[in-house]
């Protein structure tokens, strides 16, 4: 019924910190770009969020992400986040850049 979680200790301060922090999303290496579609945390706006791009052409890659879907953006933490739903288009620019793609989430 309640909970038991400690907020405050004085062995080590204020816990609250710990609870609320995030593990990073762990991206599999294994060469596969994945492209799926968040509501999560972003108030019922729909986001593109793309995975798995290698690190040097990430910024490069947001760039003519955004242009070709003509949408907002942003490459952060290993991804790149489009505003909407450009999945499909997003998938095409990819496999004709070479890429191999999976379409991951609903």
């Amino acid at each position: 019924m309640w909970n038991r979680r400690p907020v405050y200790s004085t062995d080590g301060g204020d816990r609250r910190r710990e609870a609320r922090e995030e593990r990073p999303a762990v991206v599999p290496g294994d060469g596969v770009v994945r492209v799926s579609r968040e509501k999560t945390g972003r108030r019922g706006k729909t986001v593109t969020v793309v995975r798995g791009l290698p690190p040097g052409v990430l910024d490069a890659t947001a760039s003519e992400l955004k242009r070709h879907c003509g949408t907002g953006g942003t490459a952060k933490d290993g991804t790149v986040e489009l505003q909407g739903d450009h999945r499909e288009k997003t998938a095409a620019l990819l496999r004709s850049r070479g890429h191999t793609v999976k379409l991951a989430g609903g």
